[in-house]
């Protein structure tokens, strides 16, 4: 499955569970996840997609820490194990 596969499911599904999946287009802010997350509830979460077995870059991962130590939610999707995983997460 690639990233644009697993990045279209994700939208799909989350729309289906009530929410949005909003691409970002950081300016000012590199590393980034590419999905921001908003489900009923207020919940908010960041999603990082990427290629079977592709890793988050150093400075992905350093953005994700910034994040994560804000209290954010930072999920990194690369299968369709891991997108069915964060779905069923979400969807309580």
């Amino acid at each position: 499955m690639t990233e644009k596969t697993l990045e279209r499911n994700l939208r799909d599904r989350v729309k289906q569970l009530g929410g949005l999946a909003i691409k970002v287009w950081p300016v000012s802010v590199t590393g980034l996840p590419d999905r921001l997350v908003l489900m009923p509830g207020g919940r908010v979460y960041f999603v990082e997609l990427k290629t079977p077995g592709e890793k988050p870059k150093p400075h992905q991962l350093a953005a994700h820490r910034l994040l994560k130590n804000l209290g954010f939610t930072v999920a990194v999707i690369d299968s369709a194990e891991t997108l069915k995983k964060f779905l069923e997460d979400i969807s309580c």
